[in-house]
């Protein structure tokens, strides 16, 4: 009797290419990948989660979801019983009940029928992507907007991206918050975040599972951990989503503080709503993960103050360099051309108007090459003076690697700023149909080595309704990007910058290899 078997590396591509992992590693290691065994799959699936935008009853607040064309899966994508075309739907989160035990039947009752209503209004999308190339937008007002939930699949989960932007006009959480929705992880660092009094700030931790999810936060200030006895075993619902404000977890006020977020069980995504007495409000997204070298693009011509926060979260200190890429070179800020981060502890650099009327990116490199201490870092921008002021955040950022998507761009206020710390690069930018109609068009730019370049993109021709910015690049690199939206207000420069690293569209997996090899019973 003769039986064929197939080698196990066939089966773990099949496994890559329904799932969407990261990357596998054949039988043998890396080496066998880089013998040319390794291939490049549009991933199957992907998840995203948006904050709850607002609290205040006079925000307005527009959705909008994307998926870029050009990464089709295989016809029928999408695991089994998906749909042929796979879907790309953003739900509302479930709310989270009172664990408090009830006796009152009545008030039992109520609170059955407002659960069941909830699960109700969680399994009618907010927002769905029908194809590639077109976004969508949905629109919801004041504070009752839920936080949402959402999966693609199939030849609508390469890239896919979704954006909520919320304009407040008064009070205190007044200004243009925008927050690129992200995918759910179980580590996460934000620095730049306050416990001071003049602050509030709430970290967002939201479950798209079907399980609940338990995480922990750590604060860390100049001076060291700062203590907390509530930060610790934090539970997350089952897609539902929690907001915690970060000064009820401890007793320290404190200006400048790193939060460290990690979850002991389950995923989330996470991201801080910070609002300032006098400066508005905006969404600080998480920083790239720890390295000796990182860049944060896309500070503004006019920015009127910008402060660098940065934490060693490593045994060792670190020594960076600090450094402006402008418009056509780089230079040092006077005074500020290094920083010392001590290990576990929180620095600031004060770095004002850096920037002096031209865009600009910050980069940081280790000042001894062979002594890359890994770091986290961030930037407070602010824009405009006294009552006019406007704040946003741009976090240290990955590359845009082979492809990056934002999306809720309008007609005007958009900003795409590119910069190339370590080599010239060719990008080209994509800006998409509108969401209700306009044609795509597409420019190739050139990036110089060590400089910042800032393009005004032209909206689709036709353009209604919103659309979205595509970033490839092309040849040389690394590029790193983000996008500034202007809505101005009662004569403030409203403002928000998001961040483009590369979405993740494509997975690394071995190719599959056969074994034919026969063998004899």
């Amino acid at each position: 009797m003769k039986s064929t078997h197939l080698s196990l590396i066939a089966g773990t591509v099949a496994l890559a290419a329904i799932t969407g992992f990261a990357t596998l590693n054949a039988p043998g290691g890396p080496a066998a990948a880089e013998a040319g065994s390794a291939s490049s799959l549009p991933v199957e699936r992907s998840s995203l989660v948006c904050p709850a935008p607002s609290t205040s009853d006079l925000a307005e607040t527009q959705y909008t979801s994307y998926t870029p064309p050009g990464s089709e899966t295989a016809k029928g994508g999408g695991a089994k019983g998906e749909g042929a075309e796979g879907t790309a739907e953003l739900k509302p989160a479930l709310p989270v009940l009172d664990d408090e035990v009830e006796t009152d039947p009545k008030k039992i009752k109520k609170a059955e029928e407002a659960a069941k209503k909830a699960k109700a209004q969680a399994d009618k999308p907010v927002l769905a992507v029908k194809e590639p190339g077109t976004p969508v937008l949905a629109e919801a007002d004041g504070s009752a907007a839920p936080a949402l939930v959402g999966t693609a699949t199939g030849r609508l989960a390469p890239g896919w991206a979704a954006q909520q932007t919320t304009t407040v006009t008064a009070g205190g959480a007044r200004g243009l918050l925008g927050v690129s929705c992200t995918a759910p992880d179980t580590d996460f660092w934000f620095p730049g975040v306050s416990t001071a009094r003049s602050r509030q700030d709430y970290v967002h931790l939201t479950n798209p599972d079907d399980s609940a999810a338990v995480a922990d936060i750590e604060l860390f200030g100049a001076k060291g951990a700062v203590t907390s006895e509530v930060g610790d075993g934090i539970t997350v619902p089952a897609r539902s989503s929690v907001a915690l404000l970060l000064s009820t977890l401890t007793d320290e006020a404190v200006n400048d503080l790193t939060a460290h977020v990690t979850t002991r069980s389950g995923r989330v995504g996470g991201v801080v709503l910070t609002a300032d007495d006098g400066s508005g409000a905006d969404w600080l997204t998480a920083a790239a993960d720890p390295s000796g070298t990182l860049v944060m693009p896309g500070i503004p011509a006019d920015a009127t103050s910008v402060q660098l926060v940065a934490f060693a979260p490593g045994e060792n200190d670190a020594d960076v360099k600090v450094q402006l890429m402008g418009k056509n070179t780089t230079f040092a800020p006077a005074g500020n051309d290094t920083l010392h981060i001590k290990s576990g502890m929180t620095a600031t650099i004060d770095l004002k108007d850096i920037t002096r009327g031209e865009p600009g990116s910050l980069r940081l490199t280790p000042v001894e090459k062979n002594r890359a201490t890994p770091i986290v870092a961030a930037l407070r921008v602010v824009r405009g003076t006294g009552a006019k002021q406007e704040i946003a955040y741009i976090p240290a950022t990955g590359p845009v690697g082979a492809r990056a998507s934002v999306t809720d761009n309008r007609a005007k206020g958009s900003t795409l700023s590119l910069a190339a710390p370590a080599a010239t690069a060719k990008v080209k930018v994509t800006t998409s149909a509108g969401s209700g109609g306009g044609e795509p068009a597409v420019e190739t730019y050139t990036v110089k080595a060590g400089t910042t370049t800032a393009i005004t993109p032209k909206p689709p021709a036709g353009l209604k309704g919103a659309y979205a910015l595509t970033v490839e690049t092309v040849s040389g690199g690394p590029v790193h990007a983000s996008r500034a939206l202007v809505l101005p207000e009662g004569g403030v420069q409203m403002f928000t910058i998001q961040t483009l690293p590369d979405d993740g569209g494509t997975v690394v997996v071995p190719s599959a290899r056969q074994d034919l090899s026969v063998l004899d019973d």
